[in-house]
């Protein structure tokens, strides 16, 4: 595994090439079929634009991010291939043009090696939802590696991308990159373009970076932030460059500890291991503090009355008329819809829809609907007064580490509760990052969780990159 300031050392040096470094990924990806990863891989084409790239470097002409091999999970438009959501409903499917996020990428000359699994439709803490089989995490194959960026995260753990980008609707990057012990950054709704994203959740999807270190998800952010004409809800302010707040000291810096993400749910270890690195912070000049969100217990409920909301809306595109799986030989109209969505869709995007259907039918609207988004409300003014006294705050990103496949699937509310620490920061749009922070008796990886004020990626960066480099 290689770090892009890595990689762009050998680039620099002439120790290595684009072409070559390529090459090596794709032969990570061969030789890790069997974690299930990938759903797709540009063989051909990633070796074309890794010799442009090279010869881009020979003429100093080179963007911010060449040498950098990304892959994109199968939930963005990557032209001229399928992007399948993880569902048969989408199988073959060919997107004809490319996400925002994906052609700034490509303009930075990022090379883009191919797609990764997920949970479908990114429905799923463990991506063991895709049509495809689910993905393993490296090291215990038996686990799983958080979803439903699972295959995006594995890919970077694994050495076969350098960064995989990936999306959070309730903690889909951050929970994944706990997991598997990698950086996962959220980052504030309407920073980066949902332009080319399919959507879940509309109003809580954003795009954000897996990587191995915070300065690598930096160096993306930079590129795909901004404003974009063909997203309404992207946001028109402006991009500062995310890798000059690092290499920091953490002086001065007011971080707050939210008392309820700290209750007897957290798996002892984790506590441990976070407290440990909040006792770093303090011993270094940042001044650390205990602070409340007094409707945390809401947060869970009020995701997924909302989010299955917008779900339940946004997939009634999917009838078999336009676009994706149709059923052969249906004999009427109600039942090729009936059919195609019964045998196109999977078991949890079924329930999720039923779910949303159900809190925006007439005599529950007001009851569930109109009350969750209250509640939001009421969760986003919690982060608001707490950000008037402090700069960030820092959590576990998950109550648990890494499950047993299997374990949760017959239990969906148990499943839902490993988002626990991440909804709250879909639910007020703010930023998040999952770092790094040891491991549990088993070995498995443990993260810790930065959240930040709305467009306020910096701070959560310079906390993340003192955390990584100070130990």
């Amino acid at each position: 595994m290689k770090s892009f300031d890595a990689i762009k050392s050998e680039l620099a040096s002439g120790a290595s090439t684009c072409e070559s470094l390529t090459r090596e990924y794709l032969e990570a990806i061969d030789r890790a079929k069997h974690l299930n990863a990938f759903l797709s891989v540009f063989a051909e084409e990633a070796h074309g634009q890794a010799r442009a790239v090279d010869r881009k470097i020979r003429e100093g002409t080179a963007g911010p991010l060449a040498g950098m091999v990304v892959s994109i999970k199968d939930v963005m438009c990557v032209k001229g291939h399928r992007v399948t959501c993880g569902s048969k409903i989408l199988e073959e499917f060919v997107a004809p043009y490319d996400a925002t996020a994906v052609a700034r990428l490509r303009k930075a000359d990022a090379v883009i090696i191919g797609k990764t699994n997920m949970d479908e439709f990114a429905m799923g803490s463990s991506t063991e939802n895709s049509a495809f089989g689910r993905v393993k995490l490296p090291g215990d194959e038996s686990r799983v590696p958080g979803g439903s960026s699972g295959g995006s995260a594995v890919a970077v753990k694994a050495g076969m991308s350098t960064v995989s980008l990936g999306t959070d609707t309730g903690g889909s990057v951050r929970q994944p990159a706990s997991f598997t012990g990698v950086v996962g950054l959220k980052p504030t709704y309407g920073r980066v373009s949902r332009y080319g994203l399919v959507a879940f959740a509309s109003s809580f999807d954003q795009i954000g970076p897996l990587s191995l270190t915070a300065r690598d998800s930096a160096a993306v952010l930079n590129v795909i932030a901004g404003h974009d004409d063909r997203d309404s809800t992207s946001a028109t302010v402006p991009v500062p460059d995310f890798t000059a707040g690092l290499n920091k000291d953490v002086k001065g810096l007011r971080i707050g500890v939210p008392k309820e993400y700290f209750d007897d749910a957290l798996q002892e270890e984790i506590r441990g291991a976070v407290q440990k690195k909040i006792d770093l912070l303090r011993n270094h000049g940042a001044v650390i503090s205990e602070v409340t969100l007094p409707h945390t217990a809401y947060t869970i409920a009020t995701y997924y009355i909302l989010a299955t909301a917008e779900a339940s809306s946004n997939l009634a595109r999917y009838d078999g008329a336009r676009y994706g799986y149709r059923v052969k030989g249906a004999k009427s109209l109600t039942e090729m819809y009936t059919r195609s969505r019964s045998e196109g869709f999977g078991g949890e995007v079924k329930r999720r829809i039923m779910l949303g259907t159900y809190v925006l039918s007439a005599g529950y609207y007001d009851a569930y609907y109109r009350k969750g988004q209250k509640v939001r409300r009421l969760i986003k003014e919690d982060f608001d007064n707490a950000f008037l006294r402090v700069d960030c705050l820092i959590t576990p990103t998950s109550p648990s580490t890494a499950f047993k496949a299997g374990e949760k699937m017959d239990d969906p509310l148990q499943m839902y509760l490993s988002d626990v620490y991440t909804t709250s920061a879909n639910l007020a749009g703010i930023p998040g990052i999952s770092i790094p922070c040891g491991t549990d008796r088993q070995g498995l990886p443990i993260g810790l969780q930065i959240l930040g004020k709305q467009f306020d990626e910096e701070t959560i960066l310079r906390a993340a990159d003192f955390l990584e480099t100070s130990g």
